[in-house]
């Protein structure tokens, strides 16, 4: 993938990002830090986000890198975002059971299931960089 590309309209586009997974890690990071400040907002209120809430607004703030990557492939893209989300999906599922099995007596029920996706989103987006540079 080139440094700079032409958008079309004359002006050249520069990839917001250098290195996607480690972009995508400093979003989450960020997204996990609006969530907790969020509930310390609530807490006094006696209200706390939702495992869910906290997964919905992470992934839509770390999702940045992968749209980057996308829009920026050539059209053969259809395989890479499946191996990405076969690799999202697999590994959601196996550090969901893996967090269960090694704390089976967590208060919220989501918790293994949203750490399952914050590990797994790096990952998916590790894969979609690396079928679309080599597709590329």
């Amino acid at each position: 993938m080139a440094d700079e590309t032409d958008s079309g309209s004359g002006s050249i586009r520069r990839p917001a990002w250098d290195h996607p997974v480690m972009a995508t890690v400093a979003l989450e990071l960020v997204g996990l830090a609006v969530s907790g400040l969020v509930a310390l907002v609530g807490w006094p209120f006696a209200w706390l986000p939702d495992t869910s809430l906290v997964g919905l607004l992470t992934g839509l703030m770390a999702i940045g890198p992968a749209a980057e990557l996308y829009r920026g492939a050539s059209p053969p893209r259809r395989f890479a975002v499946v191996a990405a989300l076969l690799a999202l999906a697999t590994v959601r599922l196996l550090v969901a059971a893996a967090v269960s099995r090694i704390f089976p007596t967590l208060a919220e029920p989501g918790v293994d299931s949203l750490v399952g996706y914050l590990v797994a989103l790096p990952v998916g987006v590790a894969v979609l960089a690396w079928f679309l540079t080599r597709a590329g």
